[in-house]
């Protein structure tokens, strides 16, 4: 009965934390997911490309977070830029609170001088959040009904923004901003609840063991250190780790530290085969929900299409795959 005490007592504070506040879902797999991580990203790799995301977090509480995203981007000739289109589902508490955001992106890109490239994105998307009243429980049957100040259903539009630099294909970075007009997603119509803006600054290099450029037509054996920093409201999060890859295989370990303590030790082991990426990651959670939260569960996977035609002006932006 303790146990199951603790477990409530977890499950009720982490819906406070997303619901509340309304904190965007995290991939630990950042560049899996890259449409979500930075706009500015689409059509890095030049050739279209479908990406699809899926989360279980702290599965030991009775599908607490389970986190669904898909995503296609290319690069436009005409268009001198890449575009994308996102789409993420977030299921709380065994479907006590949807949300779900559809966006499109487009992100100019350009040549700064011949080792430096940079792109330049804008996210205009459609947020959605959806209260299941009938799924929840209360001790309370006066509570049963949903009070006239009460809407179940959240629709408001949103807007974000990404900056992207490569050199040499050996250092890159970006930032991202989420949620530029900060709009209201609360459900109860008398509050405030803003979607608050969430900074990203991502930055990371590719070292090639051989020595020199990495090659297209060669197997890769390289290391990737990777810093990534995020923050949305009073909330911060450091994440610290490198990939290694030795083809066709990816290995992978993070540390994140949210400011207020240990978070997770995340490994990850992935693989590519001719256009086909797949990868899977845990999170072993290191904080003080270890004892009762399951870790995370996240798996992705995608597929690169030949391009059509050759484009020599820019060229594919060589970041981690995972």
């Amino acid at each position: 009965m303790g146990d199951r005490k603790t477990k409530v007592f977890l499950f009720v504070c982490m819906l406070m934390i997303r619901s509340v506040y309304a904190q965007d879902p995290e991939f630990s797999q950042f560049y899996a997911n890259p449409l979500y991580l930075n706009p500015a990203l689409a059509g890095m790799t030049i050739c279209p490309k479908i990406n699809v995301n899926y989360r279980n977090q702290w599965p030991g509480l009775d599908q607490a977070f389970i986190t669904y995203n898909a995503s296609f981007d290319m690069y436009v000739n005409a268009l001198h830029g890449g575009i994308g289109l996102i789409v993420t589902s977030d299921q709380a508490g065994a479907g006590s609170i949807n949300t779900t955001m559809i966006a499109g992106m487009y992100a100019y890109k350009f040549n700064i001088t011949s080792r430096l490239q940079a792109s330049g994105a804008l996210k205009v998307g459609y947020y959605m959040r959806n209260l299941a009243w009938d799924k929840l429980t209360f001790g309370d049957t006066t509570q049963q009904e949903p009070t006239e100040n009460l809407r179940t259903s959240i629709g408001v539009a949103d807007f974000s923004a990404g900056i992207f630099l490569s050199y040499d294909d050996l250092i890159y970075g970006g930032i991202a901003v989420d949620h530029l007009s900060q709009p209201n997603t609360g459900f109860y119509t008398n509050k405030t609840s803003p979607l608050y803006m969430k900074y990203t600054i991502h930055v990371g290099s590719v070292i090639n063991l051989k020595g020199g450029k990495i090659a297209d037509e060669e197997r890769e054996f390289s290391i990737s250190p990777n810093i990534l920093y995020q923050q949305q409201y009073n909330f911060h999060q450091l994440n610290i780790g490198l990939y290694l890859t030795i083809d066709p295989f990816i290995g992978g370990l993070w540390f994140r530290h949210n400011f207020e303590n240990a978070d997770a030790v995340i490994p990850m082991l992935g693989f590519h085969w001719k256009n086909l990426r797949v990868a899977y990651s845990y999170d072993f959670t290191v904080s003080k929900l270890k004892g009762a939260s399951g870790g995370a569960h996240e798996v992705s996977a995608s597929w690169q299409f030949p391009c059509i035609e050759k484009r020599r002006h820019i060229r594919a932006i060589k970041c981690p795959r995972f």
